[in-house]
C-alpha cells in the first residue's frame, strides 16, 4: 500500500501518535502492523520519486525518519515548498527495511517532535513479525 500525497494534508496515524506520546514500544509495534505510517518522498523535478532517507557527512550509513503525520514531517522542513510524503503499511515497511537493512543504521518516529522515539532497523523487523505470510496453521498473518 502506498499513496503519495501533499505534507500538509490530514495524513495520519493517530494510533502511531497515541504510542509514541505515550513511549510505548509495544504499542509503537502494534500500530506499525495495523495501521499507517508516514513516509517522507525526495521530490525531483516537482515529482516524489523515491523514499528519502537521511545521512551523516562522511558516513555511508542512512537514517530513515518515519512520521505519525504529514504534518510533523512538514514541521520538520519548515522552508520546503511542497513537501512530499508516501502512505505505507507494514508490508511495505516490511519489504523497505529487509532490502536496506545494511544501508541504514537507525529509524526515527516523529523526529521534529512532539514525542521521538527510535530503533535499529533489526528490532524494528522484528516488531512487525512476519508480514503476509501463511503460519502453519494455515492463517496469514496480518
Amino acid at each position: 500500500m502506498e499513496h503519495v500525497t501533499d505534507a500538509t494534508q490530514d495524513t495520519r496515524s493517530d494510533a502511531l501518535a497515541a504510542a509514541l506520546a505515550k513511549q510505548d514500544v509495544a504499542a509503537v509495534a502494534y500500530a506499525l502492523r495495523n495501521d499507517v505510517v508516514i513516509v517522507p518522498q525526495l521530490v525531483v523535478d516537482g515529482t516524489a520519486a523515491q523514499v528519502r532517507v537521511f545521512g551523516r557527512e562522511g558516513s555511508d550509513k542512512r537514517t530513515l525518519l518515519l512520521f505519525s503525520s504529514g504534518e510533523n514531517y512538514a514541521r520538520m522542513v519548515p522552508h520546503e515548498v511542497n513537501p512530499q510524503v508516501m502512505i505505507g503499511n507494514a508490508q511495505w515497511l516490511s519489504e523497505f527495511l529487509t532490502v536496506y537493512k545494511d544501508t541504514l543504521e537507525m529509524v526515527f518516529f516523529d523526529v521534529a517532535g512532539p514525542a521521538v522515539m527510535q530503533a535499529a532497523p533489526a528490532d524494528l523487523l522484528r516488531a512487525l513479525g512476519p508480514i503476509g505470510q501463511t503460519s502453519p496453521d494455515g492463517d496469514t498473518a496480518p
